[in-house]
């Protein structure tokens, strides 16, 4: 599996919906917000893959 780069778009109750940044893919992927790291809110870039994500400053 390769790292990629997200932004959280939205989130809704308990997940949150993150937009792949380094790809042509307009599709958003849901993930649950206690498989994100501490802090994480809408806009919030991030950087990881499968569950295992960081916070990109």
């Amino acid at each position: 599996m390769e790292m990629h780069d997200y932004e959280i778009v939205d989130i809704q109750g308990d997940y949150a919906q993150l937009k792949q940044l380094d790809a042509d893919n307009s599709e958003l992927f849901p993930v649950a917000i206690a498989l994100l790291p501490f802090g994480s809110d809408v806009g919030t870039r991030l950087h990881g893959m499968m569950g295992m994500f960081e916070i990109v400053e």
